[in-house]
């Protein structure tokens, strides 16, 4: 019995190591759920977030609120590829990682040309921002929302190895750092700042683009 108690007895070793694998498979399926499931509440948000904020940016000549608008698309968007990469057989698939982690890297990039030639559009055409009601509060509900599910994507992410569900996460973030943004631009548009709105924008695309390198790459990023 002395190199049983000394050694440990191989059968409970392997015992012990075949629930402690269980256990941690299966605190993994609950968090690919819970991705999948925030995901899926995101991508509700994101439709009524994405109809008020073009509608209302359309609605004031403002490109930065409209630019909002769409990356809200461009973020709901993210969210259907996480929700694809967590359903049956792909919840499992290294191959489903990697497909959705360059999906949400091109999503990103989807947006930084539209807001470019929407910008040289408008100063084009002379049309300056004007506030927006509409666009103050929508914009001020993602800023306090669009942390939070951020926040818990990114946490999500780390855990389950997956970069496509970080940056989901970090799509968010972004989405609430914009909001920000845009109700600075228009707050300094009413005292005669114009360019703010316009130069948010630009800024935006240049994140974006910045993002989508890193997501391509599988990097978690947006600290």
């Amino acid at each position: 019995m002395l190199p049983s108690v000394i050694f440990g007895d191989p059968g409970v070793i392997v015992a012990d190591q075949t629930s402690q694998a269980r256990t941690t498979s299966e605190e993994w399926l609950r968090d690919a759920r819970r991705a999948r499931a925030l995901s899926l509440v995101t991508l509700v948000w994101l439709g009524v977030e994405s109809g008020l904020g073009i509608a209302a940016g359309l609605g004031s000549h403002s490109v930065a609120l409209i630019g909002w608008g769409a990356s809200s698309l461009v973020e709901a968007l993210a969210s259907l590829i996480v929700v694809w990469r967590f359903t049956g057989h792909r919840t499992h698939s290294a191959d489903a990682e990697g497909k959705a982690s360059r999906a949400v890297a091109i999503s990103f990039w989807l947006l930084a040309p539209y807001l470019a030639l929407h910008v040289a559009y408008d100063l084009q055409m002379g049309h300056r921002a004007v506030p927006s009601a509409l666009g103050a509060a929508v914009t001020a509900v993602s800023l306090v929302s669009m942390p939070l599910l951020g926040l818990a994507k990114r946490r999500l992410g780390a855990r389950l190895g997956s970069a496509a569900t970080s940056g989901e996460g970090t799509q968010n973030l972004l989405c609430a750092a914009v909001a920000a943004g845009v109700l600075a631009g228009v707050a300094l548009n009413g005292v005669g700042w114009w360019w703010a709105d316009p130069a948010m924008a630009v800024l935006l695309a240049a994140v974006a683009v910045r993002e989508g390198r890193k997501a391509w790459r599988g990097q978690s990023c947006c600290h």
